[in-house]
């Protein structure tokens, strides 16, 4: 005979609703010889598209910093991501942490998780180049803004 399951309470933690989630990673640096050693690492084709765009988002301010997180670099302002580039067999996916938040009128982002969403690039494959470089660009005044928006820690 089963049990009946407990019922599920909410929580509510003071303090905690409304807060401006923002995932933290540490060890962010502005060159991360890892990284590096990612970006030249694999088939020519697709290396080529992944230093294309990760260079674009260390270009968005002196306040990058990057790092590999879960095996991809991952660029970011202080220790809060805003962006990513990843390679599979066959495409590259230049990603954003807060991609569901980002106004995409060419309609270049997949994905439908809560937040996260991702472009993906093929070898050969047309996509508008403008259109990439303003979501990169829009993910990181994105994370500045909720950076300057984020409750302090007590």
């Amino acid at each position: 005979m089963r049990r009946p399951r407990p019922r599920r309470i909410a929580l509510d933690l003071p303090g905690l609703i409304g807060k401006n989630d923002i995932l933290r990673l540490s060890g962010g640096v502005k060159r991360d010889p890892t990284v590096e050693t990612w970006l030249t690492d694999g088939p020519i084709a697709l290396r080529s598209i992944a230093q294309k765009w990760f260079v674009q988002m260390r270009q968005c301010g002196d306040d990058v910093r990057e790092l590999m997180h879960d095996g991809c670099p991952v660029a970011c302002v202080e220790n809060a991501p805003f962006g990513y580039v990843n390679s599979f067999k066959s495409h590259v996916n230049v990603g954003f942490f807060h991609g569901a938040a980002l106004d995409d009128p060419a309609g270049l982002l997949e994905g439908s998780g809560k937040r996260m969403r991702h472009a993906k690039l093929k070898p050969g494959g047309e996509f508008n180049a403008a259109a990439l470089r303003k979501l990169i660009d829009a993910a990181y005044l994105d994370i500045k803004a909720r950076l300057g928006s984020a409750l302090p820690s007590p």
